[in-house]
């Protein structure tokens, strides 16, 4: 469970990485798309090979299906009720994060809490941790601490407040990846299946809502290409 943790943990440091990027200096918007499309790349390749496809092996298609449509359908809502408090920008690297802390922060949760998830599932069975998995989650997770430090900073937050702020988003990221280890250790291959369906269908409803608008954007002409640089890499150390 402590592994799991730590790993988690990882995933969620990236939030504390932005933060003080965007503190320290700006970056332009084109790394920041960029960053996105290949983080973006690294997931799709994470949920088809480490989610679905085991999960698949594991217990068949009727919990596969299950959990998917489950993670959508409860991203899908969350997102929801954060884009009405303010949180619907919070990936973009140009957003005003000024007045909209708690959005920021459930936002930073729904998105994280899923693929933290993710790598605590991973660990079942003695296996290893999936590297696609943490690599990806940290990748979608530099852009949103990034542009919400600026906003933050320009509303008048101090630096403390900032990284403090996500300091704690961080630790409910090991959290979430120790609870993946830690409740899922003596479940049955059915269940685990649709928890590992559930993160995949919400991880995918993340990139088609937030993620890869925002790399299209940003990025340029090249997205396609650094997503699917993304991809090989992540496709590559799965099958290694």
């Amino acid at each position: 469970m402590l592994e799991a943790a730590f790993w988690g943990f990882v995933g969620g440091f990236a939030l504390l990485v932005g933060a003080v990027l965007g503190l320290v200096r700006p970056v332009p918007d084109r790394v920041v798309g960029t960053v996105m499309a290949f983080g973006a790349g690294v997931l799709i390749s994470t949920v088809s090979f480490d989610l679905v496809e085991e999960a698949f092996t594991e217990a068949g298609a009727v919990p596969v299906g299950v959990g998917i449509l489950a993670g959508a359908v409860t991203f899908f809502a969350g997102d929801a009720i954060v884009d009405r408090r303010g949180g619907d920008d919070r990936k973009h690297p140009a957003a005003n994060a000024g007045g909209a802390a708690f959005a920021l922060v459930l936002g930073a949760m729904l998105d994280g809490i899923p693929e933290s998830a993710a790598i605590g599932v991973s660990l079942l069975g003695g296996g290893a941790v999936s590297t696609a998995v943490v690599a990806g989650v940290f990748l979608s997770n530099v852009p949103e601490s990034l542009s919400a430090a600026v906003g933050l900073r320009a509303s008048g937050r101090s630096v403390r407040w900032i990284l403090g702020l996500w300091a704690g988003v961080a630790v409910v990221s090991a959290v979430a990846a120790a609870l993946g280890y830690a409740l899922l250790g003596g479940a049955g291959p059915a269940t685990v299946a649709v928890v590992q369906a559930f993160a995949a269908g919400a991880i995918l409803t993340m990139l088609a809502d937030t993620m890869v608008p925002v790399a299209v954007r940003y990025s340029g002409p090249l997205v396609g290409i650094v997503t699917c640089a993304g991809f090989l890499l992540a496709f590559m150390l799965t099958h290694a």
